[in-house]
């Protein structure tokens, strides 16, 4: 079978100030069950397991409904979905609209949603779902496999249990949310020993918790790596026998690359290295990634403008840009000479130099006078420089014949 989770369609990305980056976000979402159908064409599995939050919402809109209906609907196998804490199963909910079960029956007649908390029979699968009914709950939903009478269920198909929520032990920092007392999976009880594969879905990259047990993450990543061992972008292959330890596989479905990226500036040629190393992430696509960019360091006046045309470029071929951290921008050695060597505009000139020894030394100069530069510390001493720079070849701009 192909496990997978947290699809979330409908995702809003209100982080993303662009609109057509948006609706290109929550395509690309669309466009990932694409490719896990594919890949259970191309692997003949006869069975595609989603662990929760199919949706974004429990109530998401017509349009997400009827797209997701007719991607399931090219899957060429069964899917069985349970609700998660994003789109929950309580009465009200998509799950049980007139619109999502008209769609279901045009366009997916292949899609199966469990909703109870009961073991479901096929042909050479036991199904024990435990679907969410609301979006927080404080009783482990995998609570009734505690009163299943094992002995009376077929002793020659696999058993897949398939829950959505946050197991203890784990940390959050992949989680969808934080990790609460609610929606808290025990997965310790006497019905452990009495299952074959675990399908869980709430934490966004692949994990694993036990042999039995494994977090598929997300068919498409939504956030940059927190960790370097953080993996998304995929489904899982599993296959079952009955009595034996699951067999994995992961296999790629994101589209989008989710870059994090680290640099320091200490001089302006490093701004080319910082180039190159882009190109190696992005070569030179567009509209295909995201990146968290986190810089430190200081360069020159000149070096910092070159800088801002860099991230006008990036925001331009990205669908994100998040930036960390700050670039100083400080005259270079010849741009302070061109401030403190001004014999036509001594008070240029002597504003200047003093702003230029905060930056070596900040600590009070007794001899210095105050009414020209009043004590400051440096970041503000670099950003007068940097605004006296800018005045003055404006001026000398203008003075030009």
């Amino acid at each position: 079978m192909l496990h997978s989770a947290d699809w979330q369609i409908g995702k809003p990305y209100a982080r993303v100030l662009d609109p057509d980056k948006r609706a290109r976000l929550r395509q690309v979402r669309l466009e990932a069950i694409g490719r896990l159908a594919d890949h259970a064409r191309q692997q003949a599995v006869p069975l595609v397991v989603v662990a929760g939050d199919l949706f974004d919402s429990p109530t998401p809109s017509s349009s997400d409904v009827s797209s997701v209906c007719a991607a399931i609907g090219a899957i060429p196998c069964p899917v069985l979905v349970i609700p998660g804490n994003h789109d929950h199963g309580a009465p009200g909910t998509v799950w049980h609209s007139s619109f999502f079960q008209a769609e279901q029956g045009r366009r997916a007649p292949n899609l199966q949603v469990l909703l109870e908390r009961k073991v479901v029979e096929l042909d050479s699968l036991l199904v024990l779902p435990c679907p969410l009914l609301r979006r927080s709950d404080s009783v482990d939903p995998c609570n009734w496999l505690n009163q299943v009478d094992w002995d009376g269920l077929p002793a020659d198909k696999p058993r897949l249990v398939i829950a959505h929520g946050s197991v203890h032990g784990f940390g959050a920092e992949d989680l969808d949310a934080p990790a609460s007392a609610n929606n808290r999976l025990r997965l310790d009880g006497a019905w452990l020993d009495a299952v074959d594969y675990i399908a869980l879905g709430d934490w966004h990259g692949l994990k694993q918790v036990s042999a039995k047990a494994w977090y598929s993450g997300t068919l498409e990543p939504d956030r940059f790596p927190r960790s370097p061992d953080y993996q998304a972008g995929q489904v899982l292959q599993v296959e079952l026998r009955r009595g034996e330890p699951p067999q994995l596989q992961p296999l790629a479905t994101g589209g989008l690359g989710w870059h994090p990226l680290r640099f320091s500036f200490q001089a302006d040629s490093d701004l080319d290295r910082l180039e190159e190393q882009l190109e190696g992430l992005l070569a030179g696509r567009i509209g295909a990634d995201l990146l968290l960019l986190e810089v430190s360091g200081s360069l020159s006046l000149a070096g910092h403008r070159s800088y801002e045309g860099l991230l006008e470029r990036l925001e331009a071929q990205l669908l994100r840009l998040k930036l960390g951290g700050g670039c100083d921008a400080a005259p270079g050695r010849e741009e302070l000479a061109q401030l403190t060597q001004r014999p036509g505009d001594p008070l240029i000139a002597q504003v200047a130099s003093h702003l230029a020894a905060m930056l070596q030394n900040p600590s009070p100069d007794p001899g210095r006078h105050p009414e020209i530069a009043p004590e400051i510390d440096p970041a503000t001493a670099r950003l007068a420089l940097s605004e006296l720079y800018r005045a003055v070849q404006l001026a000398d701009a203008a003075a030009a014949p």
